[in-house]
């Protein structure tokens, strides 16, 4: 075992958090953080807007490094790792960003041979044979010489996907995938997440507020506010969490008042107008 290793690895948990803390400016975003993703199966990080989702997967690729605490993806520490051992785990990871982030100069295969080409020493022929394989697992081969403003919001979604898988990834990070998109096209996205995880044997990280939609695909659910942890566990676990935790009750039932807007309370506005005391 390298020194860039856990020496607590745990076989069964593909990314572990242990004790992070980690702020921007004043704001902070965890406070003593620790949770579990478990290896080959579909793990959801569910919470509302602001609460460190985004950043999470940040802190998982090593584009951001906790104050205090360890992130440790396949063992490997990832806040500590040098530049070459971090660019090398990089590659073994696919992320699906919220707006898809295609090239809109290139066609969608190009697109999609991108990574293959940026990455390997593959011939053109085979990379040829991989988009194709790559694009007919998302449901896209007839569109590979579409370019991306050709495509509707769906269509462009499954693209960027199909260039994540590129590289053949152990771990699949997914942005907020569902943004933007219509009914239809969130249910193809979730059939091919939950199709793919358990086809290929990867590990899936989906970040997102679409809390139904997400868990019917979930084997684990964490959920994320105010810095911390408020639920964690199977779908049907988290869900029996909620009389214990008012704020997971709150975010779940979708409720305009309880713990988690607390911050969003106002001084009266006469008193910012300074108009307070006056008959």
């Amino acid at each position: 075992m390298t020194p860039e290793r856990s020496t607590r690895a745990d076989s069964a948990a593909m990314i572990e958090l242990e004790g992070v803390t980690f702020a921007r400016g004043a704001q902070t975003i965890f406070s003593d953080v620790s949770m579990s993703i478990p290896r080959g199966q579909v793990t959801v990080v569910l919470g509302p807007s602001g609460t460190g989702k985004t950043t999470l997967l940040r802190l998982v690729g090593g584009q951001e490094r906790p104050a205090r605490g360890r992130v440790l993806v396949d063992g490997v520490e990832v806040n500590r790792v040098r530049r070459k051992s971090l660019y090398a785990l990089r590659r073994r990871m696919g992320v699906l960003f919220q707006n898809g982030a295609l090239f809109t100069d290139l066609t969608v295969g190009e697109n999609v041979a991108f990574p293959l080409r940026a990455h390997s020493q593959l011939d053109e022929e085979l990379i040829r044979r991989i988009v194709l394989f790559k694009l007919e697992a998302v449901g896209l081969r007839a569109a590979r010489d579409k370019y991306p403003a050709e495509l509707s919001g769906g269509m462009a979604r499954r693209a960027a996907l199909a260039r994540a898988m590129a590289l053949d990834p152990a771990l699949m990070l997914y942005d907020e995938p569902f943004a933007g998109q219509d009914p239809i096209s969130m249910g193809v996205l979730l059939r091919l997440i939950r199709r793919l995880n358990d086809a290929l044997a990867l590990t899936s990280v989906v970040v997102t507020h679409d809390v139904k939609e997400a868990m019917s695909i979930a084997d684990k659910v964490i959920v994320l506010a105010g810095g911390r942890v408020i639920g964690s566990g199977t779908p049907d676990e988290v869900l029996a969490q909620r009389e214990a935790e008012p704020a997971l009750a709150q975010f779940l039932d979708g409720n305009a008042e309880g713990p988690l807007n607390a911050d969003d309370q106002q001084a009266p506005l006469a008193e910012d107008l300074g108009l307070g005391g006056r008959s």
